[in-house]
C-alpha cells in the first residue's frame, strides 16, 4: 500500500530512522546523505547502477562515522533512509538542488520537469518527516535541562569534475563558528589535513541544517566533511571516527 503522499510503501517503512535515542548527551548527530537507496516507485529515475552507488547518490561511509561518533559521544543519531537523489534533506523546498536535475556530470532524467504536485508529494514524505525528527530529539532534549548541540556528517569525493582534493576533513560553519573554532584550533598539527568551510562552505548552500535547527535557537553547531577515500575500510572509518569524536568532545568542553 503507498502512503505518504504515494513516494514510500509501508513496507519500505519510515524515511527517517533514530539511534540511541536514550543518548545521555546533549549532542544531536545527523546524517542526511546516509543511503543510496530509492523508494520503489522512484524506479532508477534513470541512472545506471554506476550513477546510484557513487557520490551523487549518498555520502558513503557517512553513516559509519556518524554512528560511531554518536556512540563514543553518547549522542541520539538521526538519519535519511532514502537517497538524497530523491530528495536532498540538506536543502530546502525552494532550492532547486533539492530534487537536482543533475549532478556533477550525471543528468538525472527522473528528476527533470517535476510538477509542483510531484515536489510537493516528495517533500511531504522525505522533507518534513526527517527535520521534525530532529526538531522533536532537539525539543526533548531542552525538556530534559539539556542545552543541544547539533553536528551534521557527511563524506566528499576526492576527485570532483575532475579536479584532486587535497583537503580531508572539512569543519563547516555558517554564522556562528564556536564550535568550528574550537575544533580548528585543536586540529592544528594533527594527523589530517582540516581545512575551514572546505571543500563547500554556506555560500554554496550547504548548512541549512544548521540554519534551520540550531542558529536561530543559539545552539553549538558544526558540519562535518570527511573524505571517502579515507574511510573506505573499518580501519579508516575507525580512525576517523575517534578522531572526530575526540575533536568534538574537546571543544565542546570549551565552548560550553
Amino acid at each position: 500500500m503507498l502512503l505518504r503522499s504515494g513516494i514510500l510503501t509501508s513496507s519500505e517503512g519510515d524515511a527517517v530512522a533514530l539511534e540511541n535515542a536514550m543518548g545521555a548527551s546533549g549532542v544531536v548527530v545527523v546524517c542526511e546523505h546516509a543511503s543510496s537507496v530509492l523508494p520503489k516507485s522512484a524506479g532508477d529515475l534513470g541512472l545506471s547502477p554506476e550513477a546510484l552507488s557513487s557520490h551523487i547518490a549518498w555520502d558513503p561511509g557517512a553513516l559509519a562515522i556518524a554512528r560511531r561518533v554518536s556512540q563514543a559521544l553518547d549522542a541520539v543519531l538521526v538519519h535519511q533512509r532514502f537517497s538524497r537523489l530523491i530528495y536532498d534533506c540538506n536543502r530546502p523546498p525552494e532550492s532547486p538542488a533539492a530534487m537536482p536535475e543533475k549532478s556533477e556530470i550525471f543528468e538525472i532524467p527522473g528528476n527533470h520537469a517535476l510538477s509542483v504536485a510531484e515536489r510537493y508529494a516528495r517533500t511531504a514524505a522525505l522533507y518534513i518527516p526527517f527535520h521534525d525528527r530532529i526538531s522533536a530529539e532537539i525539543s526533548r532534549l531542552e525538556a530534559e535541562g539539556r542545552k543541544p548541540v547539533v553536528v551534521t556528517m557527511h563524506t566528499f569525493t576526492p576527485v570532483y569534475f575532475g579536479k584532486p582534493r587535497e583537503v580531508e576533513i572539512g569543519i563547516l560553519h555558517d554564522t556562528d563558528s564556536r564550535l568550528a573554532d574550537a575544533m580548528l584550533e585543536a586540529a592544528q598539527g594533527g594527523p589530517y589535513r582540516v581545512e575551514r568551510n572546505s571543500p563547500y562552505g554556506p555560500e554554496d548552500g550547504v548548512t541549512h541544517t544548521l540554519r534551520l535547527h540550531a542558529i536561530p535557537q543559539g545552539f553549538a553547531n558544526v558540519m562535518i566533511e570527511v573524505r571517502n577515500d579515507l574511510v573506505r575500510d573499518a580501519a579508516g572509518v575507525e580512525a576517523i571516527s575517534t578522531y572526530l569524536a575526540d575533536l568534538i568532545s574537546g571543544a565542546l568542553e570549551r565552548v560550553a
